[in-house]
């Protein structure tokens, strides 16, 4: 079954439709919403800092025993964490400077956690000129898993075999995602087209993550129990990262070069807020307010929540579908779509037709 299409009022006029995210955006900045919030990132970067510490401590003490198992989950933790305050300062939200916080990314994405901060920030900023975009979002491109029925249609060999159960794939894929993240940081570095800035300053700090890395574990660990700790710790890396990005845009609208939308309609349809509390903001590092994250990328994470109620009134005004649910509720959505969009894949084929 395809998926249900979802239908935009259309705007009154040409100039009204340029100018509601203008409106939107005043108010925003007359609340002061968009000032930075330096006391909020103090206390959240030393946080932080201290359970990436503390794990690594952790990992050091309890030593050759199997209880490393349990050290790997909170140590999968506090990268998620990094990687989370990693994406605030990529979108300039915590330092004025740009320099200052591109080599703060670097430092805590490159060096702390292994992920590319250049080549990661390049993808991101695609994904949010065009969210949920199948030509321009790489987000949303056939890679492993496929997000619209077009591009199952088009799918081949590995994608399409996995395209038929896709959404019973889906978790456990994630658990590659770590692993992903690294191996293309990498390939980032060594591609020559890659956009990737000062890449030999990004390069050393990767290769000195992987190294100290590597080093650690098998300086503390044996060889079994080092690559079962690895195997664990990257694993539930890739869930975290996973369940953290996926309630955000996946089972909301694809939209196609058919697609002729105005800002403000672009960034709020195809994002969905997920509810839940402070708990949940700080496990999904703000993520959980994407609709106003989206259209407001430079806000600090704690902005966003007071953010909401002017974002929610205003589409409300506007008619356009404001979308907010609970965690669970979103990955359903997220993996109704999977389910829906891999039909065509489960359909036999027919055969073809015997010469007369």
């Amino acid at each position: 079954m395809t998926p249900a299409r979802t239908t935009h009022p259309p705007a009154a006029a040409g100039e009204r439709r340029g100018s509601d995210f203008a409106r939107l955006s005043r108010a925003v900045a007359q609340a002061g919403l968009l000032d930075r919030r330096p006391g909020y990132y103090a206390v959240r970067a030393a946080v932080v800092a201290g359970l990436f510490a503390g794990g690594w401590a952790a990992f050091a003490v309890v030593g050759d025993s199997w209880w490393q198992i349990a050290v790997a989950v909170v140590l999968a933790v506090a990268f998620g964490q990094v990687a989370l305050l990693s994406h605030d300062l990529a979108h300039g939200q915590v330092f004025r400077s740009r320099r200052a916080g591109a080599l703060a990314g670097r430092l805590a994405g490159n060096l702390g956690i292994g992920l590319g901060y250049g080549w990661w920030q390049d993808k991101h900023t695609r994904h949010h000129a065009n969210p949920n975009h199948e030509d321009h979002d790489p987000d949303v491109a056939p890679d492993v898993l496929v997000w619209s029925i077009k591009q199952a249609e088009a799918s081949t060999g590995l994608v399409r075999f996995l395209g038929r159960w896709q959404a019973f794939l889906f978790f456990p894929l994630l658990t590659l995602e770590g692993v992903n993240l690294h191996v293309s940081s990498v390939r980032s570095l060594l591609r020559g087209d890659s956009p990737v800035r000062q890449r030999g300053l990004e390069g050393l700090l990767l290769f000195a993550h992987f190294a100290a890395y590597v080093g650690a574990v098998l300086a503390v660990l044996p060889l079994g129990k080092a690559l079962v700790f690895m195997v664990v710790h990257q694993a539930c890396f890739g869930v975290y990262l996973g369940c953290s990005f996926a309630p955000n845009h996946k089972g909301m609208p694809v939209l196609t070069a058919e697609d002729e939308l105005d800002f403000l309609r672009k960034q709020v349809l195809t994002s969905r807020n997920v509810s839940g509390g402070r708990l949940l903001t700080a496990a999904l590092g703000g993520l959980n307010y994407q609709i106003e994250h989206h259209l407001f990328p430079s806000m600090p994470t704690p902005n966003l929540r007071r953010a909401r109620p002017l974002v929610r009134e205003h589409c409300a005004s506007l008619g356009v579908p404001y979308v907010e649910c609970g965690l669970l509720a979103s990955w359903g959505q997220a993996l109704r779509h999977l389910h829906a969009v891999g039909a065509p894949l489960r359909r036999p084929s027919r055969p073809a037709a015997e010469p007369s």
